[in-house]
């Protein structure tokens, strides 16, 4: 068996290496057409799944501070049934006080003890207001929760009509890039890889169209256009920093051999015009009557 020798990207020359940058590309521009047609789905399923894990979030915390808040009720109520258990023994010890002594401490144990009672009430009243504003903070989140899950059930099956359709042709794709990714030099490749990023239309390699850049459409300067005809060496647009390739090498005809065919045509319907104007004028002249020559009588 003759084993194939391993191409060396380094060692290629450099039309095969634009040709394989500019492959790379049109997969690139390919992949690029289909996440275009996803649109703006996988960023409102993200932002709606954010969304759904903050108003859980918000609810199991809400529904933490209505049971301490409820926690403190009930410790306030076993304060108000001390109390109360302590104004029933003071109240029933004044029937057998000996001195005023005992007679005015008793008296103020018992309006400590109705003080306590009151602040007790007072703060489960506060705790039951702020209750019932945390349940209703739960209802409102709880609906939202409800209205925004369904609108992420809805997005997520979109999403995932869009990326069953054309999985398949991406993943193709994928592989077409990763098996031209391996022909291109690593160093080549990641400049590639860095100006397409830098570009708002993720064009790494263009060809030049009208004597101008395909990628910023400024004027490119004959010298240049002939080193990139002449395909010796990587050249690079000046103002947006792509590469660029001669048309022919893309694989596009030139403009010129596509605009000469509507001149001629042109010239020949403006040939049979003129053609059909003479001989117009040629009817016309032989359609018109003689007008006879009248003679004054001075020159008789």
């Amino acid at each position: 068996m003759v084993k194939k020798k391993e191409i060396n990207p380094a060692e290629m020359q450099v039309e095969d290496k634009l040709k394989n940058l500019y492959q790379l590309q049109t997969m690139l521009s390919e992949i690029d057409k289909i996440r275009i047609l996803r649109g703006e789905l996988p960023l409102e399923v993200e932002d709606l799944e954010d969304e759904v894990e903050g108003l859980k979030t918000r609810i199991e915390n809400t529904n933490e501070e209505i049971a301490e808040i409820r926690a403190k009720i009930n410790e306030y109520k076993t304060k108000i049934d001390l109390a109360t258990s302590k104004l029933d023994d003071y109240k029933s010890q004044l029937d057998n006080v000996r001195n005023n002594r005992e007679y005015d401490m008793l008296n103020k144990e018992i309006e400590f003890q109705s003080l306590e009672v009151e602040l007790a009430n007072k703060r489960i009243r506060e705790a039951q207001i702020a209750e019932k504003s945390k349940e209703e903070l739960v209802e409102k989140s709880t609906q939202t929760l409800n209205e925004r899950s369904q609108d992420l059930e809805v997005k997520k099956n979109e999403l995932d009509e869009i990326i069953a359709e054309t999985k398949a042709e991406e993943e193709k794709l994928r592989e077409k890039a990763k098996n031209i990714e391996l022909l291109i030099e690593p160093r080549l490749l990641q400049a590639f890889k860095r100006i397409r990023k830098n570009s708002r239309n993720g064009l790494g390699i263009v060809y030049v169209q009208r004597d101008a850049c395909g990628g910023c459409f400024a004027k490119i300067p004959p010298q240049r256009q002939l080193d990139v005809r002449m395909r010796k060496k990587i050249i690079v647009c000046e103002y947006c920093g792509r590469i660029l390739i001669d048309p022919e090498l893309a694989g596009i005809k030139p403009e010129g051999t596509q605009e000469e065919k509507p001149k001629r045509k042109r010239a020949a319907t403006t040939a049979k015009k003129t053609t059909t104007k003479k001989t117009a004028t040629k009817k016309t002249k032989a359609a018109e009557p003689e007008t006879p020559e009248v003679t004054t009588k001075s020159e008789a």
